[in-house]
């Protein structure tokens, strides 16, 4: 355990500066001084890297039920139909609610432009700058939340672990990057928003602090987790030598992109209907089957039929990020790949963020609420955080209601005035050679290579086994990257282990020896909880 410098309190603590984070830590300040502590830059999250867009019933050929009839669809039967119906019910009203805060949404004329992807029935898909939603996204939060003098925010701030006394979280521990001093901080409701883990697998189109830790974390001290087994795989990522898994959105497909094997065929009807506009995994196992076949490590992605001008005002940031790596989408067809890109499982909660700990709530790609099922509905986890982000914050101020404000101080981390921006310098990485960076690697690799889109009882065990004679290395006082690999080696253990536990193939998660759903057995939740074994219930 690490001991703490010094001892701190708020009213409310939120772990994580995405779009569920700050909603959360907005509608918290109504009530009490709030502290956000974010690992990294505040607008370092995965909501930043969010392209495609977010998905809401708004438009006058849309209707709130046709969202979730498709939401449910794409889930495979594992949606929680409560979960589905807030998330679409709710999505119209903190929409509208973002707009009146600033968020530029894309028009055409005065009217929102809306796009269709995957498994949609409708264009229901708002966007802003072309491809770059979440950002816009972010941004309008963080300029909203820095007007408010007892909100918070505390950059370069890595939560290592909760604190729980008589069954109960009562606040958490983290290192303050900027001297490496450890500090406690103690609150009556903790939210844990830290995002996903997609870089426990060697292809990710995850940014690099979506490392796992608020499950991770919540795992250690007794929550329950959910799904772990799901894990999306998104279809297109960039696949250049050398350069990163960049994410070539959904959108694309929804605007008229083929997907073409190595020897230029369309092969998408060879296994959907609906072709490109299939769902994620449907698609994502398509293009690994057919790069098996051809023996290549890559599809392509065919938007050539689109002029260069409709490609630059429409997916501008994709548009030039390809044309850094030398593809111009208008004249070539881009190499692509699927990456892990989003986790459907989490901590698990109730309707309001409320998890199995007292004192403990979670929103956002971190939680498990059910929305997403087997498998994600393409732009549905902006929406799921903005909603359920107001949600968790209204359950916190219920649960713990403050009386008077407390007066929460923190080592050179004031109250940004309004209108004022926390300075947040990036940080040096881990070197690649290190012990955890090495270590990091293998983890990667048994995942992709065992526990990855296509799985089997033989790899999974497999799998299990490299996990377990995995050392970690050991140091006296454990920085960030050390803790990183901890919670990025717990649950790679909880995917496998779940992944091995559903004898079946539902949404995201693919098993050649039980190639069919089975409603009899499966149609329930995973459960995992630390000390125990894999359970499945309603």
């Amino acid at each position: 355990m690490t001991l703490s410098h010094k001892t701190y309190y708020a009213d409310y603590v939120v772990v994580g500066s995405g779009v569920a984070g700050l909603r959360a830590a907005i509608e918290l300040s109504s009530a009490g001084n709030v502290l956000v502590l974010a690992k990294s830059n505040l607008s370092d999250s995965a909501t930043s890297w969010a392209q495609g867009g977010i998905a809401v019933a708004l438009s006058d050929e849309d209707e709130i039920g046709l969202h979730e009839q498709d939401t449910i669809k794409a889930g495979d039967g594992l949606c929680r139909p409560e979960s589905v119906a807030l998330l679409v019910e709710e999505g119209p009203k903190y929409i509208t609610e973002l707009i009146e805060w600033g968020t530029e949404f894309d028009r055409a004329g005065t009217k929102l432009a809306f796009t269709r992807e995957a498994a949609h029935s409708r264009s229901r898909i708002l966007h802003a700058n072309g491809d770059s939603t979440g950002r816009e996204i972010s941004r309008a939060l963080l300029a909203r939340a820095h007007t408010i003098p007892h909100l918070h925010l505390r950059a370069h701030a890595f939560t290592t672990e909760l604190i729980v006394e008589s069954g109960r979280v009562v606040g958490l521990r983290f290192i303050d990057e900027t001297d490496d001093s450890t500090h406690e901080v103690r609150a009556p409701a903790v939210l844990l928003a830290t995002g996903g883990l997609g870089q426990i697998y060697r292809e990710t189109t995850n940014p690099d602090v979506a490392t796992g830790d608020g499950m991770a974390i919540a795992y250690e001290a007794g929550a329950l987790l959910s799904d772990m087994e799901f894990v999306q795989f998104h279809p297109t990522a960039l696949a250049v030598k050398g350069a990163p898994r960049f994410l070539l959105s959904e959108a694309l497909r929804g605007e008229g992109g083929i997907l073409r094997n190595i020897d230029l065929e369309r092969f998408m009807k060879r296994y959907n209907e609906a072709q490109e506009l299939a769902p994620r995994d449907i698609v994502a196992r398509a293009i690994v089957s057919e790069m098996l076949r051809t023996k290549s490590d890559y599809v392509y992605l065919d938007m050539t039929k689109k002029n260069e001008e409709f490609l630059k005002h429409r997916f501008p940031l994709i548009y030039s990020t390809c044309a850094s790596y030398g593809l111009d989408l208008a004249t070539d067809m881009a190499p692509v790949c699927p990456a892990a890109h989003y986790m459907m499982g989490g901590v698990k909660t109730d309707l309001w963020g409320r998890t199995s700990l007292p004192g403990l709530y979670s929103a956002g790609e971190t939680a498990a609420t059910g929305v997403h099922g087997a498998n994600r509905l393409a732009s549905n986890s902006l929406l799921e955080g903005l909603v359920f982000g107001a949600r968790s914050g209204q359950a916190m101020i219920k649960d713990a209601p403050v009386s008077k404000r407390s007066k929460m101080t923190l080592p050179g981390s004031p109250a940004p005035k309004p209108g004022e921006k926390v300075a947040s310098t990036p940080l040096p990485k881990a070197e690649k050679s290190s012990p955890s960076a090495l270590a990091l690697k293998n983890i990667r690799d048994v995942m992709w290579t065992k526990v990855g889109i296509l799985r089997s009882g033989k790899e999974l065990a497999e799998g299990l086994r490299k996990l377990a004679a995995l050392e970690l290395p050991k140091t006296a006082k454990p920085v960030r990257a050390d803790h990183e690999l901890r919670n990025l080696h717990v649950l790679a253990t909880l995917i496998a282990r779940s992944g091995l536990a559903r004898e079946e193939s539902r949404g995201s998660h693919y098993r050649s020896d039980f190639p069919y759903r089975d409603d009899e057995k499966f149609s329930k939740h995973s459960a995992a909880k630390k000390g125990e074994e894999i359970r499945f219930e309603s």
